[in-house]
């Protein structure tokens, strides 16, 4: 049987040879004996790193902290995220003052190029092997001597720096996207409270004013609908936060429902609006497609003509999401809006050319933020295509 060579597929071309292979404890210092902690420091909790960025800092007091907070952080540490590790939240440490970690991360600290050995630990196949040594279900975790035995394989030290700073440079990329993405979605944010709460108004076509909004309730512009006449051929819709009312293949969200269960499903017209378990958390879901969904969502179908993209946006607000709240007192977490507490919320509802004014404004923002969306998932299918290819 043919020896597989330590050879990536993909190389620059000046470097040849294969790579060598040992294990990450005999390249890296694991958890190393820190000096005490200072005063006052910015803790790293497993919640502070998502995909590798450092999400929030808070500074603390010593005598304040936590007792897991004991990583003393080094400028060019590896943190490796040691409880559910598939995730990959793991964090390259690249500044200046003091900082420190919780246990439930592993510090390392490598001989070898410490952003390649980072890029190296987020490998699908690096993680596999964290995995199968993991313990615990709910919070599957590895522990340092375990982490220690699995093996690296890695070129010359100028051959890490040249893919570290190609990966590097993509990562930044992906970066600035995010941050781009983050940026619309708070302007959208931002616009919408001016919009709905009348701080900026739009004018017609011909520059001049609409009309004062109204005051309606919510029986006054919609009716609850409950048609079960279907042959259960249908999608079945999920009702997300996320991404409103969408059929469940889309969005790889799988329950299994029996037939007669499906049988007492109700119809979701496209455009329709949807009350949900958790709409006193995140506003009332909107339909773009026809499909069914469980008997325990109420249904709303407008009764005059409005234009449904602003309802989508209106019912998404803050301040609509918190008179949901104020007809909940008193009822349990979890508990079914009514539609007898929908319609006694009062809604502002502009003209119809006005609704669509402010409707159109709004699309154009989400366009712009699901275009950077699918640049991101573009450049991260790239990133980890290469990784297969550049790294053994």
């Amino acid at each position: 049987m043919k020896k597989q060579r330590n050879i990536p597929k993909l190389r620059f071309p000046e470097f040849k040879g294969e790579w060598k292979k040992r294990k990450l404890g005999e390249l890296s210092i694991i958890n190393p004996t820190t000096g005490k902690l200072p005063e006052k420091f910015i803790y790293i909790d497993l919640e502070s790193v998502i995909n590798g960025d450092l999400t929030k800092e808070v500074l603390i007091d010593k005598n304040a902290a936590p007792s897991r907070a004991q990583r003393v952080l080094e400028k060019d540490d590896i943190l490796f995220q040691m409880v559910r590790p598939y995730q990959k939240n793991n964090l390259y440490f690249d500044k200046s003052g003091d900082y420190v970690a919780s246990t439930g991360y592993a510090q390392i600290k490598t001989k070898q190029n410490s952003r390649f050995i980072y890029q190296y630990l987020h490998l699908q196949k690096f993680v596999d092997e964290v995995i199968e040594r993991c313990t615990g279900t709910s919070y599957p975790a590895i522990n340092s001597k375990d982490l220690a035995k699995i093996s690296i394989r890695y070129p010359s030290l100028p051959e890490q720096k040249k893919i570290a700073s190609f990966f590097t440079a993509i990562d930044q990329k992906i970066s600035q996207l995010k941050s781009k993405k983050t940026l619309l979605e708070q302007y959208k944010k931002g616009v919408m409270q001016k919009i709905f709460s009348q701080e900026i108004r739009f004018k017609d076509d011909n520059g001049q004013e609409f009309p004062k909004w109204e005051k309606m309730t919510g029986d006054a512009l919609f009716k609850t609908v409950s048609n079960k006449n279907h042959n259960s051929d249908l999608p079945i819709l999920a009702i997300t936060q996320e991404h409103g009312a969408v059929p469940r293949d889309m969005i790889d969200y799988y329950i299994t429902v029996s037939e007669q269960s499906i049988e007492g499903y109700k119809v979701v017209e496209k455009g329709d609006f949807i009350i949900s378990l958790r709409s006193f958390q995140g506003g009332i879901e909107y339909s773009e497609y026809k499909g069914i969904c469980s008997p325990a969502y109420i249904i709303l179908r407008a009764t005059q003509k409005i234009d449904h993209r602003y309802f989508k946006y209106y019912f998404k607000t803050e301040d609509y999401i918190t008179n949901l709240n104020r007809k909940l007192e008193g009822i349990r977490d979890g508990k079914m809006i009514s539609f007898k507490y929908f319609s006694e919320i009062k809604i502002n509802v502009p003209s119809l050319p006005e609704q669509a004014k402010i409707a159109n404004f709004l699309s154009a923002i989400d366009v712009k933020i699901n275009h950077t969306q699918k640049q991101i998932e573009k450049a991260e299918v790239w990133k980890k295509g290469l990784m297969q290819q550049m790294f053994v």
